[in-house]
């Protein structure tokens, strides 16, 4: 029989396996004893409440706020991509989503592709499935369909033992070996039943300690840093924290991967909760004030360009004007696009085109000279800074 190696029962305990290694098996969730929510968690769980409600506010205010979701929830899928090692930018997911033919772009940017509709899949359903393992599974199955880790069993628990550490590490050296997969289902359905009891625990401290309690289940054999990291959105939704999906808390996380990864373990070893919510608390702050001033810039943006679409476009300000709004939700476009959006001929299209490029609108982005496309560059580059670093690594995953 397993024997306990560690008596610390606040996060759990690693056990001893039959063939020798340890695993750690987490204890239910919430922490006993509780997490104290005083002294500087509570000064930063105040000013964190403050800043999404804030962002909030800064978004609804928007002309259409769910046409500005679109690059928030790019900005976010890129984001946390890039955690697990992916090289694609911005520009180059929002190139494979427009269908550009001709442009190298990174193998790996479908993963990207397919973050950004696992997202989707998510909060469609949140209309009528609440935040769940059986959700969770179908995210799963969204997000690692057809790409790099597509062969190990999408939408399933895992059924063999995986491990977290430097590559050619072991089960006996690894940095972190998650419980056995016979315990997976067991604490799965503990973090269930977490999410839903009315324990008066405040939002953003529930959803902290999910995350960390599901990134210490790692119940797939691929995925599960970036499965749970949509768990933050999808739950800063579903409690209504959020009323729109606009907080890429990624960009904290790869800013301060070290530290995430090492605050992670400081669970697991010593039950430092406290000291996680003090850096997730701070990255919501940090990351609610970006999202909140990039709303501002994007309502200067829509303005300045609406006035000079009607100061200098004439009898075609209408058409321009309807060509700006659909940008916001579409930013990379054709002249056929836009043909089909104001109903005009082609010859007006292109002419409208060119007289919007004139303007700082669009700019031509292919080099081409037949299949163009054209891109609303300003808008894009409020979402681009640091998004072409280099990639910072996968997280070190490992099965056998």
């Amino acid at each position: 029989m397993a024997e306990p190696i560690t008596p610390e029962p606040r996060a759990g305990r690693y056990l001893t396996q039959a063939t020798g290694y340890r695993a750690f098996h987490p204890a239910a969730l919430p922490p006993h004893p509780p997490v104290a929510l005083a002294g500087e968690v509570q000064g930063l769980l105040s000013a964190a409440d403050r800043a999404l409600g804030r962002l909030d506010g800064s978004v609804l205010t928007l002309p259409n706020p769910d046409l500005f979701v679109f690059m928030y929830v790019r900005k976010e899928a890129v984001l946390s991509s890039q955690i697990e090692g992916t090289q694609s930018s911005l520009q180059d997911l929002l190139a494979a989503e427009a269908q550009l033919v001709g442009l190298h772009l990174p193998r790996d940017v479908d993963e990207v592709v397919n973050y950004v509709r696992a997202m989707n899949h998510g909060l469609a359903r949140l209309d009528e499935l609440p935040v769940s393992v059986c959700l969770i599974r179908e995210i799963h199955a969204e997000l690692m369909h057809g790409v790099r880790g597509g062969h190990l069993q999408p939408g399933e628990l895992r059924t063999s033992q995986n491990w977290i550490g430097p590559g050619g590490c072991t089960l006996s050296t690894a940095t972190f070996v998650p419980p056995p997969p016979h315990a997976v289902p067991e604490a799965l359905g503990d973090l269930e039943r977490f999410l839903h009891a009315e324990d008066g625990l405040p939002p953003l401290v529930k959803i902290a300690l999910a995350h960390v309690q599901f990134e210490t289940i790692h119940p797939f054999l691929d995925g599960n840093g970036r499965v749970g990291r949509l768990l933050i959105t999808f739950l800063l939704t579903e409690r209504e924290v959020l009323h729109k999906p606009v907080l890429y808390l990624s960009h904290w996380f790869k800013q301060h991967r070290q530290a995430y990864y090492d605050h992670l373990q400081a669970v697991r070893d010593r039950g430092a909760w406290e000291e996680w919510l003090a850096f997730f608390l701070r990255g919501v702050i940090a990351v609610a004030g970006e999202a909140a001033e990039t709303a501002r810039r994007i309502l200067l943006l829509r303005e300045r360009h609406r006035s000079a679409i009607t100061d200098q476009l004439g009898r075609a300000a209408g058409n321009g004007h309807k060509v700006l709004e659909s940008l916001f939700d579409r930013p990379i476009v054709s002249v056929n696009d836009i043909m089909q959006l104001t109903g005009t001929s082609y010859v007006a299209a292109n002419s409208l085109v060119s007289r919007l490029m004139r303007i700082g609108v669009l700019s031509e982005m292919t080099g081409f000279a037949r299949n163009r496309r054209f891109r609303y560059a300003p808008y894009i580059d409020l979402f681009t800074g640091g998004d072409a670093e280099t990639s910072i690594g996968d997280d070190g995953a490992r099965s056998g």
